[in-house]
């Protein structure tokens, strides 16, 4: 069917065309004009997404924050919230409400259907490019409108304060147990390093600063200098045994010197007392028994200074016996202290583990506690709802507008219906499509006046009879239902 034999029946079925359409649009308009009026409340909400100050974290955390923002959407339209808003505005004990549950027969949890009821009128909108949230509640009652959302957004904010500060204040009553028994703990392992302790004679474990270790050190360096010591002074004696009179501890003797020096004087003093005297001149004999003298005191001096280097070297022996003596019995005490130091040791590492260990739950306990007390939230109210002074639905305009577009659709959809249902020659083409047979003329009481919806020559809209027959004449010539 083209759209000029769609004009045609329109305009032949025009009054069932008309009659659809006007209905649809009357019924649309009376059905707005009669449906309840509708008001919606809006408050407006803004999430701060920055880091906590208590908690120290980001409200986001891992999580995005478009997908933060539709949680908290889907935190505002729940069941949890509503629960809030009905303790809030004291909605169990409304009659509108309990007359609406006892009329739909209903069973079950009533706190429950009336948190669904007041949730199938709420719309939560979270903006794409910014932390903005609308809360929008509507309702026939103004005031209830703007209740409902006002009341909403509070029930929002208490639930986040609550979300944060109910699990802050179970996590600090968890660590506030295990910190007794951490401190229990502590206190036992202090309790068995204080016996050990005592019990061991042991203050400080550091060996650095334990006076038995810098005993044993100087001992140690005692030993040391003394076996030097005594390697020199056995060394000495031998010499003096073996010749004491080239003894370096005889030679550097002041008297050994001064001795030998006089020696040497009187052995000169002879010699020439000798050339000049007989060897029994007075002088001779005086000079000889003076260097005999000289030479006895000598030996004797020497032999002096020998047993002097040996008495010293025994003296070193026994100092050097006596200092190995203590060294050992020091080496010895010193590890057995070692000993109990170990095992003190381990309970000063079993105490200092229970102490940090202790120290660690303090500080989250401290944390959790200091959370849990945080009334504080990030989410701050724009705008509250006002009362709304004119209705949001039903829009009348827009209600009939779209009531009027159904009508023609329905109208035109109908009127093809019926036109397909009972078929009527209206043109030509009518006559073509229907007997497959071209037309060669017709006739007409009246000169048909060109409408506006004739816009094409029937030879145009049947090439094929226009050209078969050359003679026909359309409805468009000058004579029509006349051959040339």
């Amino acid at each position: 069917m083209s759209f000029t034999d769609f004009l045609r029946v329109i305009r032949a079925r025009w009054v069932l065309a008309t009659s659809i359409f006007a209905v649809l649009t009357l019924a649309a308009l009376i059905g707005s004009l009669v449906w309840p009026k509708k008001y919606t409340a809006q408050a407006t909400l803004m999430i701060d997404l920055k880091v906590d100050p208590v908690a120290g974290t980001s409200a986001t955390g891992v999580m995005q924050s478009a997908a933060f923002l539709t949680t908290q959407v889907d935190i505002i339209e729940s069941q949890h919230v509503a629960q809030k808003v009905i303790a809030n505005l004291q909605l169990a004990d409304n009659t509108d409400f309990r007359n609406n549950w006892e009329k739909q027969g209903r069973k079950g949890d009533y706190a429950s259907w009336l948190a669904d009821a007041i949730l199938a009128n709420l719309k939560v909108e979270a903006a794409r490019e910014s932390n903005i949230v609308n809360i929008s509640y509507s309702h026939t009652d103004a005031k209830l409108a703007q209740a409902m959302a006002n009341s909403f957004a509070k029930a929002y904010i208490d639930s986040t304060v609550q979300f944060k500060t109910n699990p802050a204040r179970q996590y600090s009553e968890f660590f506030e147990e295990r910190a007794n028994l951490a401190r229990q703990k502590l206190e036992k392992a202090q309790v068995r390093l204080s016996e050990a302790q005592q019990a061991k004679g042991i203050l400080v474990t550091d060996e650095r600063l334990d006076a038995e270790t810098v005993k044993f050190n100087e001992l140690s360096s005692q030993l040391t200098s003394l076996r030097g010591l005594l390697a020199d002074s056995g060394s000495r004696s031998r010499q003096a045994l073996r010749a004491g009179d080239i003894a370096p501890d005889a030679m550097s003797s002041s008297l050994v010197t001064s001795l030998r020096t006089e020696l040497s004087r009187q052995q000169a003093k002879l010699d020439e007392a000798q050339e000049r005297y007989g060897d029994n001149h007075p002088n001779i004999l005086e000079t000889r028994a003076n260097i005999a003298s000289i030479q006895d005191k000598l030996r004797q001096e020497t032999s002096r200074v020998t047993r002097s280097l040996g008495a010293t070297d025994q003296i070193n022996q026994g100092r050097l016996v006596a200092i190995q003596a203590a060294f050992d019995a020091q080496r010895e005490k010193l590890l057995k202290l070692k000993e109990d130091r170990n095992e003190l040791m381990v309970i000063e590492r079993e105490v200092g583990a229970a102490q940090r260990v202790y120290d660690a739950i303090q500080a989250r306990q401290s944390q959790m506690s200091l959370e849990g007390s945080n009334n504080q939230n990030n989410v701050v109210v724009l705008s509250t709802a006002t009362e709304p002074v004119t209705p949001s639905a039903p829009r009348v305009g827009v209600n009939t507008v779209i009531g009027a577009l159904l009508g023609m659709v329905l109208a035109a959809f109908v009127t093809i219906l019926v036109e397909l249902g009972d078929r009527t020659v209206r043109s030509t083409s009518d006559m073509v499509n229907l007997l497959q047979t071209p037309v060669i003329g017709y006739l007409s009481s009246r000169q048909t006046r060109k409408r506006w919806w004739h816009g094409r020559d029937e030879s145009v809209l049947y090439p094929l009879e226009s050209h078969a027959y050359p003679g026909l004449e359309t409805a468009n010539s000058p004579t029509p239902g006349r051959l040339n």
